[in-house]
């Protein structure tokens, strides 16, 4: 067999990262349900029953190329102690009652029985006995060929302990899987190791899970209740342990957040400490959250970890990790709301579509995601039985049975408690977690408001330079087109300015000219099955929220956790940060540190790299001597000091600070007069700011208005529409990737880098995705030294601000695609029939685009190719027949051409589309010389607007729009 290192994860089941492919990236869609008992009474009919339910949803699961490689299935199921005490007998172990003893399903190296002996010295340490290991009997003939080349060993491990309590004995089990993990590692994997529960998962699909594992199809594995997954690998390559579920829940969704709770995590593990746990056990544990398991797997680790600690219920963890919208909801009652508020004081939601299912034996149970985007159905019937599933019909009942039924509302929990025998209502569970503190009076006394700060009133620029010979703004990239297109519209009309879709402009690492840092990044969106929100329609889940600041303990609950800074909005006026910078004065704990950004211009480029290294270690000192808020300033920039990209410095020290588990303990700010524009502060939110003061806009603002560009209103007021403007922005881009609270999306680093090499990459933006390398280090500080060197090279000269040419073509501007000389050929050669004018168009085309995009690097070495005989080949009359236009509504582009595409189609026998917005029912009737101007596709959007029966009647393929570019207001 491979070794593990030939791949990546688990036995080396995944390939290595290689090319365009990266591991890190795997994601699933799944189908999820359980069936249970009510009252907890345990019996074989349960079991057979949930393979119902699994194999009904098999179409919610996938194979590969042969249909024995199932991409994976299992089931969780209550201890069947019966069965157990069978099997170990014949092994001459006689159990211990009910919950004295733990097992579970391990994988291990069918050709290595060193890492079980592994596992008993791990065992023996923590003071518990591994007493006897069972061979597990499975059916291997089933497999496929992918599955069976890592099919493992599995074992059974019968851990007692020589004492005996419950809580203690639970918590020396999650040691004993964690540390098992980590020193093993390999092929060992633990599927479950518990005293309640057990799961039978693998590689397979979801008809093979009780052919796989005899225990299940024996009579005498009782349950009472039975968690079953089917696994949809999307675009990904599936694994024995991916499978779900997992040791305490399975997932169907996606945490679009999961690089972000990742190193939120990470960070904590510093905090984190716990009577309960032995001298140093705890930190062997660490990382809690593998990171070569999926997000299901890291969601389930920190989930487990909050039970065995004995400091949350599970309903109480599933509430703090998967919270419902509370910020805007006025009538959520104020004691929830306030348990609410104080767990996002501990902890960001794992955002995202899901469903979630999960149990430890006494309670079962599913929460849905703030936003409902995943289907949840549920029965209870008259033989105290509920069966919940991603879908209706899975299990086939007795209508005259069904005594309750109904779907899973957003933000909504169902539990079944089997040791009192009841379904908990949602508002009473939730309203009883939420009045075992008093969490209201812990946020009176302790949480702090930008409000109980001095926020003084002070002028919001000093100097009496001109727009057009301020310096700073040159050496920051200002430009005429940003103040007159983009800054004067968001601050005239509260909104960000509108455009049309697309951007032909030069990417930023194939540009000559200097960019910005944020001009790489490009933000990923909402995918596959992943819907977006509307952040227009929806705002009412969507929150601007944050809390900043030290954390507290995740293990414990306490009023100390709610002593955090409130911010309603990321982006702070210079008279609020000098609050906060001056806070220690009414809070002494919260002293301020803040670290100068800018470097000697002498220095050159070597002057860069050690800038940043001087900026990681001030932070990591200034934390070490007590410092509780840290401020990375830009605002020394001067003609002998040059100022590093806000960008950069943030996201290295963000970074350094969670390697060195020191995050958690400091608010990280930002000062800078860089950062100008929305997405510019999306991403600096997403590599782990907690606010930023822009105030090179803010003055910019303030002397546009002394030089009467801008309306004659207040300055404050002006700034007002500005930060309103990027409010509605941050909501716009997190709504793309189905993120609602910018808690989640703070650190989540929902980019992917385009041309950044992997020096940049590991220093600053560790895990983001750059396939394609580019501008490295000294590139970035080669861009720096050359706008400073714009501004301030020429002492007597004025520094006026130049017209890029990015949003509107000019000669000596940025390179665009589509240029004025190229525009005018292609109409001399469609008005003329110029065939030389036609030739001169593609000539200028193909020169810009390679010059603007990658694909125009490419080459075709057609010289090296051999030629395909022409029988082989397709006819052109078959290939025509799968053309499609584009989706072009009408109105979008003319009568003409929409009809002109349609006739074309139909000619080809290809397909046309009508785009959203209806179709006149006329062009479905053919014209005299026998052409069509019906389009074959219809599409259906969020409006639904020209969508009427016949309209989708007359459609060869509907395509239902799930997300748009752009919506009414936006």
């Amino acid at each position: 067999m491979d070794s593990p290192s030939n791949g990546y994860g688990w036995a080396g089941a995944l390939p290595a990262k290689q090319g365009l492919y990266d591991p890190t990236n795997e994601r699933d869609a799944c189908g999820v349900g359980f069936i249970i008992n009510i009252k907890g009474q345990a019996s074989h009919k349960i079991l057979r029953d949930s393979e119902n339910l699994l194999c009904n949803m098999s179409h919610r699961g996938a194979t590969g190329a042969d249909s024995r490689d199932g991409d994976g299935a299992g089931v969780m199921l209550s201890m069947p102690h019966r069965l157990l005490s069978r099997e170990f007998l014949a092994l001459g172990c006689t159990l211990p009652p009910p919950g004295q003893y733990s097992t579970g399903n391990i994988f291990t190296d069918p050709n290595n029985s060193e890492c079980m002996a592994h596992f008993d010295a791990i065992a023996e340490q923590l003071g518990l006995r591994v007493v006897a290991w069972r061979r597990v009997p499975v059916n291997s003939e089933i497999l496929g060929p992918t599955s069976r080349s890592r099919e493992p060993a599995i074992m059974q491990p019968l851990v007692v302990g020589d004492w005996w309590e419950e809580r203690r004995f639970q918590r020396q089990l999650f040691v004993l899987k964690k540390r098992a993990r980590h020193e093993i590692g390999g092929w060992f994997y633990v599927c479950s190791l518990d005293t309640r529960v057990i799961v039978y998962k693998g590689q397979l699909t979801p008809e093979q899970v009780p052919e796989y594992y005899a225990d299940l199809r024996d009579a005498h594995c009782e349950t009472h209740f039975a968690l079953v997954h089917s696994r949809f690998s999307t675009n990904t390559f599936p694994s024995w342990e991916r499978a779900q579920p997992f040791g305490w829940c399975a997932h169907n969704g996606e945490i679009n957040t999961l690089r972000g709770n990742k190193n939120w995590m990470r960070a904590r593990e510093g905090l984190l400490h716990s009577k309960a746990f032995s001298d140093g056990d705890l930190e062997k544990t660490f990382p809690i959250i593998d990171e070569l398991g999926s997000d299901s797997a890291a969601l389930d680790s920190v989930l487990e970890l909050l039970v065995v600690s004995g400091v949350m219920t599970m309903p109480e963890a599933v509430m703090v990790m998967v919270p419902e919208a509370w910020q805007n909801n006025p009538t959520m009652p104020s004691a929830k709301r306030a348990f609410y508020e104080w767990a996002s004081c501990v902890m960001e939601p794992w955002d995202g579509p899901a469903l979630l299912t999960f149990s430890d034996g006494r309670y079962c149970g599913a929460s849905l995601d703030r936003n409902g985007l995943r289907p949840c159905r549920y029965y209870i019937t008259s033989d105290d039985r509920m069966i919940c599933a991603s879908e209706v019909g899975t299990v086939d009942i007795d209508p005259a049975m069904v005594v309750e039924k109904g779907r899973l509302m957003p933000g909504r929990m169902l539990l079944v408690d089997t040791r009192e025998g009841v379904v908990v209502d949602d508002e009473k569970l939730k309203l009883q977690h939420a009045q075992r503190y008093p969490f209201q009076q812990w946020l009176d006394t302790h949480q702090i408001k930008i409000s109980h700060l001095a926020v003084k009133d002070a002028a919001t620029v000093d100097d009496q330079v001109p727009v057009s010979q301020d310096r700073r703004m040159r050496a920051f990239g200002y430009s005429a087109e940003f103040l007159n297109l983009i800054l004067g519209p968001m601050v005239q009309y509260g909104k960000e300015p509108l455009g049309s879709m697309g951007n032909d402009t030069v990417l930023a690492c194939m540009d000559l000219a200097p960019r910005l840092p944020y001009e790489y990044f490009r933000e990923l969106f909402a995918q596959v099955t992943n819907p977006p929100i509307d952040p227009i329609r929806e705002k009412i889940v969507m929150s601007l929220a944050c809390h900043v600041g030290p954390e507290g303990n995740l293990l414990e609950i306490s009023d100390r956790q709610a002593h955090r800074l409130s911010l309603d909005s990321p982006l702070l006026t210079k008279p609020e940060l000098a609050a906060i910078r001056g806070m220690s004065a009414r809070y002494p704990e919260w002293v301020s540190h803040t670290i100068d950004i800018t470097f000697a211009a002498a220095d050159g480029v070597d002057g860069y790299r050690r800038a940043l290294d001087r900026v990681c270690g001030e932070a990591q000192v200034a934390i070490d001597r007590g410092a509780k808020i840290l401020i990375l300033s830009d605002t020394m920039v001067g003609a002998e000091r040059v100022a590093l990209s806000a960008l950069l410095a943030a996201g290295a020290v963000h970074h350094h600070l969670v390697a060195t588990k020191l995050r958690a303990k400091v608010a990280l700010l930002v000062e800078t007069g860089e950062a100008r524009e929305v997405h510019h502060f999306c991403v600096l939110i997403g590599y782990g700011v907690d606010a930023i003061c822009p105030y090179m806009v803010y003055e910019t603002i303030a002397k546009l208005h002394r030089e009467n560009v801008l309306p004659d209103k207040p300055v404050a007021q002006l700034i007002g529409q500005f930060r309103s403007a990027v409010d509605d922005g941050f909501r716009k881009v997190m709504s793309k990737m189905g993120i609602s609270t910018l808690q989640s999306y703070k650190g989540a680093q929902i980019f992917e880098a385009l041309g950044v090499a992997s020096d940049v990459i590991d220093k600053c933006f560790v895990g983001t995705a750059s396939r394609v390398q580019g501008t490295t280090l000294e590139g970035f500080a080669t861009d720096a030294l050359a706008r400073h060197d714009n501004a301030y090279g020429l002492p007597g000269a004025i520094a006026t601000i130049g017209d890029e040419g990015e949003y509107n073509w000019r000669k000596v501007g940025s390179k665009h695609i589509n240029t004025p000389g190229a525009i005018s050929s292609l109409q001399d050669a469609v008005r003329t029939k110029n065939k030389a004018s036609w030739l001169k168009y593609t000539e200028a085309s193909q020169q810009s685009i390679q010059d603007c995009t990658l694909r125009g690097l490419l080459e075709i070495h057609a010289d090296e190719s051999q030629a395909i005989p022409v029988e082989e080949v397709e006819p052109w009359t078959s290939i025509v027949k799968r053309f499609c236009t584009g989706a072009m509504s009408y109105g979008s582009i003319s009568k003409e051409a929409h009809t002109a595409l349609a006739v074309a189609m139909n000619r080809l026998g290809g397909k046309s589309n009508s785009g959203e917005g209806g179709e006149d029912p006329e062009r479905s009737i053919p014209r005299a010389n026998g052409d069509s101007e019906r389009s074959a596709i219809k599409q259906v959007a969020s409006g639904r607007f020209g969508v009427t029966s016949n309209y989708l009647a007359d459609a060869d393929e509907l395509q239902i729009k799930m997300a748009q570019g752009a919506k009414a207001g936006e």
